[in-house]
């Protein structure tokens, strides 16, 4: 348990502590894969934020996952802060791609980068028909990468597509094999230009002096924690549907028991995964928290005011769909249309969920042996009332008497006559089992006060 919470305060406190003018260091060490991407997504968000100098890229790695390495691809182009590769000692198949992405490249003096064919996940080669429509793609996003920092777009080609012919000065790689370049061959000056290396380094201190960089290196690893960020993130409308459900259930049974424990469980896992991912800080849990509070503040204890309640309701959705958002400190802090697609797409998904599971679990818990055993017969009756067969409020008038089956916390159930209903008080909390009135009809609403 120890070891446990020390990881969740390094996780939460590794990155925060990179200070302006440092030069961060994140380690590519390895297979490439879906938590590499996640850890430098964060690191790059956390060294733009604190206005790092540069972010370098400790490389080590014969490649990896293609989807992992694009989204780490797609990262490395998003930040505004400079980033650069160290090859100590390779930088095979996908992690080439993912030196393209940064503004330079400087390489240890026994080592190579290229050979970035795509394979399937065995190694074995792709079919033809899709060896050549992955290859094709590929090749085009190695050519636009390396064009917009500066790189030769044959050189990119080559490494990925067997038909590419690269000519630079004295330079030349016929057709036929994939490219693979060692330190000296990608740093050589060819026209005036190095092939594509910026230089040769002995260690990462040579690397600072000889990019010009001034600042203390800060050097993060990656917690371990990334790899459930990649489940919390894949199964978060799930975790969002659960606790939406367990609201439910708690605000029907009265108490904080299981189903409020479960809900909060959900929701922390949810903004916790966001976090681990890069996606977002600690401030958009704080958001959520203050708009549930005003929820459950318009429910409990001033009823009917209306715009506590709205006004939570449109803090909870911010924060949800804030969390899923991949925004990057230069961007402006309102997102776009693009960067909200997925969000709002996943959201949609739990709203739609909800209102299936909620009329489905009104219906059918209150007949499961295990709810009877955790929901008191006193602050919850069993029957009609938690169902979709709630009882009409006609027929019930101003000034009748009833008796309260399950504690007002302000809402709950009354019984009148044979009749059970759902009621609210006007803020008061009325134990169960005590006589009520009944002082006004608000159409389904019931407003109810105790008999004096």
């Amino acid at each position: 348990m120890q070891r446990l919470i020390l990881l969740l305060v390094a996780c939460v406190s590794l990155l925060s502590s990179v200070r302006a003018g440092e030069v961060v260091v994140i380690p590519v060490k390895g297979e490439i894969s879906k938590a590499q991407f996640f850890f430098l997504r964060r690191g790059l968000k956390a060294a733009e934020a604190a206005k790092a100098d540069a972010v370098i890229l400790d490389m080590d790695t014969y490649g990896g996952g293609l989807e992992a390495a694009t989204e780490m691809l797609q990262a490395l182009l998003a930040t505004s802060i400079p980033t650069i590769t160290y090859v100590d000692s390779n930088a095979g198949s996908a992690g080439a791609l993912i030196a393209l992405s940064t503004r330079r490249i400087y390489m240890a003096p026994v080592s190579a980068i290229g050979a970035a064919a795509p394979v399937m996940a065995g190694g074995q080669d792709l079919p033809s028909t899709m060896n050549d429509k992955v290859v094709s793609y590929f090749s085009g996003r190695a050519r636009s990468t390396a064009q917009r920092n500066g790189y030769n777009p044959d050189i990119a080609e080559a490494f990925i597509s067997k038909d590419t012919e690269v000519r630079m000065g004295d330079f030349h790689h016929p057709k036929g094999t994939l490219l693979t370049l060692s330190a000296q061959e990608a740093a050589k000056l060819e026209n005036g230009k190095p092939l594509l290396a910026s230089g040769v380094a002995n260690t990462l201190p040579d690397v600072l002096t000889k990019a010009g960089l001034t600042g203390a290196i800060r050097y993060v690893e990656p917690t371990g924690f990334e790899t459930l960020a990649f489940w919390l993130t894949t199964f978060a409308p799930l975790l969002l549907l659960v606790g939406i459900v367990g609201v439910y259930i708690e605000l029907k049974v009265g108490g904080f028991g299981i189903a409020g424990f479960v809900a909060a469980t959900c929701f922390v896992l949810f903004f916790f995964g966001s976090y681990i991912a890069g996606l977002a800080g600690w401030e958009v849990a704080v958001v959520f928290a203050v708009g549930m509070t005003l929820i459950i503040s318009e429910i409990m204890i001033h009823p009917g005011t209306i715009l506590p309640g709205l006004a939570g309701l449109l803090l909870v959705g911010i924060a949800v769909v804030w969390a899923m958002v991949d925004r990057y400190p230069h961007e402006p802090l309102v997102p776009t249309g693009g960067m909200l697609e997925w969000p709002l797409i996943k959201l949609g998904i739990t709203i739609i969920l909800a209102c299936i599971v909620i009329p489905l679990t009104a219906k059918f818990l209150p007949d499961m042996p295990l709810f009877r055993g955790i929901a008191l017969a006193r602050t919850q009756v069993r029957g009609p009332s938690f169902s979709n067969t709630v009882g009409s409020p006609v027929g019930v008038a101003v000034g009748a008497s009833g008796v309260t089956l399950s504690i007002l916390r302000p809402s709950g159930n009354a019984r009148f006559g044979d009749r059970i209903v759902d009621v609210i008080t006007r803020g008061e909390f009325i134990e169960p089992e005590s006589p009520i009135r009944v002082l006004a009809v608000e159409g389904s609403r019931i407003v109810v006060g105790r008999t004096a």
